[in-house]
């Protein structure tokens, strides 16, 4: 009489993602980087704008939110999540979650979701930051309306952070890409939104990721449509959908 072998059953997908879910969201809070760049990016942006008086520099206090929570979301993806990517490429991390019997898009699934809550919870301390130091108060529809921009924009940017960590596959060289870029980014939407680089500059500066997303901030927070407005809400879904195959297309699993 032989035995017949079972094999193993694949656990769930509700259950594979709830283990994963606990693991990375750990992994984040314990994460003093994470800490740093999800918050006091933006926070400290709002507060020196707000204590050098903003209002000479950009329309509303909702600008200067908009574009705070907006570095806040540049910082997160590109530089916190294409840096934890790359770590954890690199120590084998993913190779080790590979032979178990998860799928692959849940395991990337689990990431993106808890950067995606992280996004959340970071424009609404922005917003309440920015309350206090404009001493004004945001109606409910615009706070709704940032949370769906800042949705998307968080999606835009982890997929600028994937692409870099698919295209670079050693460490080293994912740091370096996603400080390099994250600073050109910086500048140009720092110099782009103050309008010190001048008309023509800052109408380049609304077609990069950090314009045509503080663009869509401006709307949401009263500003009045524009062509500007037009060319953002265009810009940033297609941004995230050609940087997104990118970062699918070419990721490896391994860093050789």
């Amino acid at each position: 009489m032989t035995e017949t072998m079972t094999p193993p059953t694949r656990p769930s997908i509700g259950l594979a993602l709830g283990s994963l879910l606990r693991a990375d969201a750990t992994a984040a809070l314990r994460s003093r980087q994470t800490l740093i760049l999800n918050l006091i990016v933006p926070l400290l942006y709002i507060v020196i704008l707000g204590i050098n008086d903003a209002k000479k520099h950009f329309a509303t206090p909702g600008a200067v939110v908009g574009l705070g929570i907006t570095l806040g979301l540049m910082a997160a993806g590109m530089l916190g999540y294409s840096m934890l990517v790359a770590a954890d490429r690199t120590a084998g991390v993913f190779q080790r979650l590979r032979v178990t019997p998860t799928p692959t898009w849940l395991i990337m699934a689990s990431r993106i979701i808890v950067q995606l809550v992280s996004a959340v919870v970071m424009s609404v301390v922005a917003i309440v930051a920015g309350s206090i130091v404009f001493g004004t108060t945001f109606p409910w529809p615009q706070i709704l309306g940032a949370m769906g921009v800042s949705l998307l924009g968080a999606v835009m940017f982890l997929c600028l952070g994937q692409a870099i960590v698919a295209l670079a596959r050693s460490q080293g060289t994912v740091n370096a890409i996603g400080r390099l870029l994250y600073i050109l980014l910086l500048l140009v939407g720092l110099l782009g939104a103050s309008n010190l680089l001048g008309e023509t500059l800052q109408h380049i500066a609304v077609w990069t990721p950090v314009g045509a997303l503080a663009g869509l901030y401006d709307v949401v927070f009263g500003a009045a449509w524009s062509g500007d407005s037009t060319i953002a809400v265009i810009a940033v879904p297609v941004y995230a959908v050609v940087l997104g195959v990118v970062g699918v297309r070419f990721f490896r699993w391994d860093p050789r």
